[in-house]
C-alpha cells in the first residue's frame, strides 16, 4: 500500500490544507493500491507563490545549466525505471513489458532531449536594429491525464524547465504516484526550490484552482476535449496561454492496393495499444468495399493474438482499463454500437472469462459501421475498432476527415507516392505513412477539437516561450 500524504512544494515535501484523501486503485485488481492527498486551493496558491518566487532567477538561469539539471532528472529516472515501469503498470494496466518501455522509456528519453534542445536553441537572433529574444512565458500550470502519466508529465515539465519557466503540476488522480516519483528525482537533482512543484486533487478543485490563479501565466493541458473547453472558457478571464491536447478519433485509411496483411496488423496494434486509451489509437479502419471481406477476416484474426490478462505478467498483450468508470464507459459504447446497428465481430461488452478483478474489456471490432454513428464519432478510449467501408480514394479522404477530431491517422499503400498525397489530405497532426514510427522531435498536436498548440521537439519548447524585441539605435 503506498500513502502519499505530502505535497512537493517550494522544494519541501509539505502537509496539505486539509486532510482529505483520493484512494488509487490497482487497475489489474480493483484493489486499492494506496492513497494520495485531494488538495484544495490553499494548496495551489501556496505552489504557484513558489513557482512565482522561484521565477526570476530561473529565468535568468544559463540554458547550459538548466541543460544540466534536465540531464540530472533523467539520470535519476532512468536509476528507478523498473519502479516506474511497475507503479504505471498497476495505476493504468498497461502490460508490464510495453510499460518499461514506453510508461518509463520515453520519459527518460525526453528529459534527457530536452537537455540537448535547451543546449542547441538559438533563443535570440538579430533582425535588423532589433535583437529579437525569446523569453520563458512564466508560470505554468501542468494538468496531466492517466493514460500516459510520466510520459505526458515529461511532455510538458521538461520543456517549459528548458525554456526557463516554472512549473505547478497536477497530475491525474487516477494514475498519480508515478509524479511522486518524479518529485524525489527533481529533489535529489537539486533543482532550485520553487522551479517544479507538485500538488494532487481533483479536476474541479485544484485544476480549476490552477486555471484561475491570476499568477498563472499559462496552462498547458491534456485530456478530454470537454475538459479542455471548460479550461479555455476559465483560462480566458485572465488571457493566460493555453495549450491543449484533447481527444481523437483517428482513421486508418487503407487503400487497395495496399498490403493488407501489413495494414491491417498494424492498425489493430494501433487501436489497441495501453488498451485503447491512446488519444491517438487508429480507432476507425477505412476499407476499400471490394476488401472489406478479406480485410474483416484479417482483423478478427489478429484481435485473438490480443490475450487479456494481468498487467504484470510478462505474456500478457492486453491489460485492463484503468478504473471502474472508464470499464463502465466503455461497455456502454459497445452496447450503443450494436443498438446502432454495427455487427461485432469479435469481443463484446460482456465480462471476459477467467479474470475475476480488474477493469477488463474483450478486445472489439465492429464491422459495417457507418460513419455517423456515436462508435465512430466519439472518443471511446477502449479496445473498440470500427471498419467503415468506402467506395473511392475520395470518398475515404472525406470519411476520414468527417470527425470533431484531428489528431493523428495513418495511410496504407504500396505506392509510397500516394499514401502520402492522401496523407496531405487528411486534416490531422500526424499521420502514419506505412506503418512509420514515432518521432519524439517531430511536433505532436491536433487540429479541431482535437486541442492546440504542439508537444515534443523544438516545437513543444517554443510553446513555452514569449517573443521580445529589443529596438537598438544605430
Amino acid at each position: 500500500m503506498q500513502i502519499r500524504d505530502k505535497f512537493y512544494i517550494g522544494g519541501q515535501w509539505v502537509a496539505p490544507s486539509a486532510k482529505e484523501t483520493i484512494e488509487v486503485h490497482n487497475a489489474g485488481t480493483g484493489e486499492v493500491m494506496g492513497t494520495v492527498p485531494a488538495g484544495g486551493e490553499r494548496d495551489i496558491a501556496a505552489a504557484v507563490g513558489a513557482a512565482q518566487a522561484a521565477l526570476q532567477a530561473w529565468s535568468q538561469t544559463p540554458a547550459e545549466k538548466r541543460a544540466e539539471f534536465l540531464q540530472k532528472i533523467s539520470d535519476g529516472l532512468k536509476a528507478r525505471a523498473e519502479e516506474i515501469a511497475k507503479t504505471i503498470a498497476q495505476e493504468v494496466g498497461m502490460p508490464i513489458k510495453l510499460a518499461g518501455r514506453i510508461q518509463a522509456g520515453l520519459p527518460i528519453a525526453n528529459f534527457a532531449n530536452y537537455a540537448r534542445i535547451a543546449r542547441e536553441y538559438e533563443f535570440e537572433e538579430r533582425v535588423g536594429n532589433s535583437v529579437v529574444v525569446q523569453d520563458p512565458v512564466g508560470v505554468v500550470g501542468a494538468i496531466t491525464p492517466w493514460n500516459y502519466p510520466l510520459h505526458q508529465i515529461a511532455l510538458k515539465v521538461a520543456p517549459a524547465l528548458a525554456a526557463g519557466c516554472t512549473v505547478v503540476l497536477k497530475p491525474s488522480e487516477i494514475a498519480p504516484f508515478n509524479a511522486f516519483i518524479l518529485a524525489e528525482v527533481v529533489a535529489a537533482a537539486g533543482l532550485p526550490k520553487g522551479v517544479f512543484n507538485l500538488v494532487t486533487g481533483f479536476g474541479p478543485v485544484v485544476g480549476e484552482a490552477l486555471v484561475k490563479h491570476p499568477q498563472v501565466d499559462m496552462i498547458s493541458f491534456t485530456g478530454s476535449t470537454r475538459a479542455g473547453k471548460r479550461i479555455s472558457e476559465l483560462a480566458a478571464q485572465s488571457v493566460k496561454r493555453v495549450a491543449l491536447e484533447l481527444g481523437g478519433k483517428s482513421a486508418s485509411v487503407i487503400l487497395e492496393d495496399a498490403d493488407l496483411a501489413a495494414a491491417v496488423k498494424g492498425t489493430v496494434n494501433g487501436c489497441y495499444l495501453n488498451s485503447g486509451q491512446t488519444c491517438t489509437a487508429l480507432t476507425r479502419m477505412l476499407v476499400p468495399q471490394s476488401k472489406y471481406d478479406e480485410v474483416a477476416k484479417l482483423a478478427v484474426e489478429a484481435a485473438k493474438g490480443f490475450t487479456l490478462g494481468d498487467p504484470m505478467q510478462e505474456s500478457t498483450r492486453l491489460g485492463p482499463l484503468s478504473s471502474q468508470m472508464q470499464l463502465e464507459r466503455v461497455r456502454g459504447y459497445i452496447k450503443k454500437g450494436v443498438e446502432e446497428g454495427a455487427e461485432v465481430l469479435t469481443g463484446g461488452a460482456e465480462k471476459p472469462d477467467g479474470l475475476p478483478g480488474g477493469y477488463f474489456v474483450k478486445p472489439t471490432i465492429f464491422g459495417k459501421v457507418k460513419n455517423s454513428m456515436a462508435i465512430a464519432q466519439e472518443e471511446i478510449f477502449g479496445p473498440v475498432l470500427c471498419l467503415i467501408a468506402y467506395q473511392d480514394e475520395d470518398e475515404a479522404v472525406r470519411i476520414a476527415n468527417d470527425s470533431p477530431y484531428g489528431l493523428a491517422g495513418a495511410v496504407w499503400s504500396k505506392d509510397e507516392a500516394r499514401a502520402q498525397a492522401v496523407a496531405r489530405r487528411i486534416r490531422a497532426g500526424q499521420i502514419d505513412v506505412n506503418g512509420g514510427a514515432f518521432n519524439m522531435n517531430a511536433p505532436f498536436g491536433g487540429f479541431k477539437q482535437s486541442g492546440h498548440g504542439r508537444e515534443a521537439g523544438v516545437y513543444g519548447l517554443e510553446e513555452f516561450l514569449e517573443y521580445k524585441s529589443l529596438q537598438l539605435k544605430g
